[in-house]
């Protein structure tokens, strides 16, 4: 990639993110079931991406936001920062591995119908470039690879501005029937 494409991807990325955080409810709480209730696993990730629906706590702590989802796909984009660092002086495995997992299980949560929920079975990340400050921001883009009744799997790739792969992952999910 180019400097002149991966500046404008980093601006594009910016404006992208400055268009969700105006809509966000932060620390607000969690969404409550009846601001769910009725909506698809789909519609219920795009509640939160239109500040229907806060939040989940975790993404203000580790300073990522929802980008966006479709039908198999959410976008997730992080910010590493020093608070991040593990004491070899790069980011931490376990801010890698959180992104990864939430754009792995909300490309799962986006394909669930109304009823359904899922839990993760197995989670495995590679994590294969490290990842300071110096990077502005990052995406982990989780799309599904497999769907079926009782197990969906998905990957997701955690990419720099500049197109470089700092990691990918995979998960297997288990679907059941919400009770009642």
């Amino acid at each position: 990639m180019t400097d002149t494409s991966s500046e404008q991807t980093l601006a594009q990325w910016q404006a992208d993110e400055a268009a969700v955080r105006a809509r966000l409810q932060p620390g607000t709480g969690l969404a409550s079931p009846a601001m769910l209730a009725g909506k698809n696993g789909l519609q219920q990730m795009q509640a939160m991406l239109q500040g229907l629906a806060p939040p989940p706590p975790i993404s203000e702590t580790l300073d990522f936001v929802l980008i966006s989802v479709a039908d198999g796909e959410a976008i997730f984009q992080g910010r590493p920062q020093f608070k991040h660092y593990n004491p070899l002086g790069s980011v931490h495995g376990g801010w890698f591995a959180t992104l990864l997992d939430s754009a792995l299980g909300c490309s799962v949560h986006t394909t669930l119908p109304i009823g359904r929920a899922y839990t993760t079975l197995e989670f495995k990340v590679n994590l294969v470039r490290a990842l300071t400050d110096k990077v502005p921001l990052v995406r982990a883009v989780g799309r599904v690879v497999h769907r079926g009744r009782q197990v969906t799997t998905s990957e997701a790739q955690l990419v720099g501005h500049d197109g470089k792969l700092y990691a990918h992952a995979s998960t297997t999910c288990l679907l059941f029937d919400l009770p009642g």
